[in-house]
């Protein structure tokens, strides 16, 4: 089964800029979904973005299109640069793939999880 680790999370100021990583090993597909999730205190786990080889990028929530950008690296590398950030973007954000084909904004559908990632803005 798959293992995902997800770095980059930091402490940044209202405006600034973070880029996460995400790296996926173990398995031998070539193509699958790789996604972009983050849960803040009391709050449900949120969709971000996903991408696959057929599908793109997906984008979840238009502020978010605006601000973030999901992309692929060398081999099963993802980013999600992450600008102009907010004091509403603090949470911990995950990295998650899924054994289906398709990109998902649920939670429920993707098997394997990293262990998250904080990302804290404040002044």
């Amino acid at each position: 089964q798959p293992q995902v680790v997800e770095s980059g999370g930091g402490l940044v100021q209202p405006g600034g800029s973070l880029r996460l990583s995400c790296v996926v090993s173990g398995w031998e597909r070539e193509y699958f979904p790789m996604a972009w999730f983050r849960q803040a205190p009391g709050k449900e786990r949120e969709g971000i973005a996903c991408i696959t080889g057929s599908e793109g990028s997906i984008y979840y929530e238009v502020d978010v299109r605006e601000r973030f950008t999901i992309s692929k690296g060398n081999g099963t590398t993802v980013y999600l640069q992450m600008d102009s950030l907010r004091p509403e973007d603090t949470a911990l954000y995950y990295c998650a793939t899924t054994e289906r084909w398709t990109c998902s904004r649920s939670a429920m559908v993707f098997n394997y999880w990293g262990q998250g990632t904080q990302v804290t803005v404040s002044s």
